[in-house]
C-alpha cells in the first residue's frame, strides 16, 4: 500500500502552524519552502513570495505537509476531514492531544472507548480537526 499523508492548506500561517506540530508531535520539519525558494519562483502569483509552497514534516515513520493559500484565494478553512494520530500506548496519545489543544477546542475530551485505551478529538489554534488515538484494541 502507498504512503496516504495528508496535505493541509493553511491561510498564510502554515510556518507557524508547522513549528507548533513539530513540537506538540515531537517530528522534525525536513522541508520549509517558500515560493520564492522554489524551483518555479517565476510562476508564483504576485505577492506570494513569502508563502510556503511545500512543509513536510516527519514524525513516527508518518508524513505530515501542508502550504499557504495564495493571498487572493477564497480561504475557507478546513472542514470535511480530521487529522488521525495513532498511538502504541495511551500517555503518549494523551500527550500528544494535550500538546495539540493548547490554544485550540477539546471538541470530545481524552477517555476510554470501546476501540482504544485512549480518544480524544480537538481543533488545534489554526482550524485543524485533529482525533487522537492511544492503545487501539481489537473490535
Amino acid at each position: 500500500m502507498p504512503e496516504i499523508s495528508p496535505i493541509l492548506t493553511f491561510h498564510g500561517n502554515c510556518v507557524e502552524a508547522m513549528h507548533f506540530y513539530e513540537s506538540a508531535l515531537h517530528g522534525k520539519l525536513e522541508v520549509m519552502m517558500t515560493n520564492a525558494q522554489s524551483p518555479v519562483a517565476s510562476q508564483a502569483p504576485p505577492g506570494s513570495a513569502d508563502r510556503i509552497m511545500h512543509a513536510r514534516l516527519v514524525c513516527d515513520g508518518g508524513t505530515l505537509m501542508a502550504m499557504d493559500d495564495q493571498p487572493n484565494a477564497d480561504y475557507k478553512g478546513m472542514n470535511g476531514f480530521s487529522v488521525s494520530l495513532v498511538y502504541g500506548n495511551a500517555a503518549e496519545a494523551k500527550r500528544a492531544f494535550e500538546a495539540l489543544a493548547k490554544g485550540g477546542k477539546v471538541t470530545m475530551p481524552m477517555d476510554k472507548t470501546f476501540w482504544a485505551e485512549a480518544f480524544g478529538m480537538l481543533t488545534d489554534r489554526f482550524g485543524t480537526p485533529w482525533m487522537v488515538n492511544g492503545a487501539m484494541t481489537p473490535i
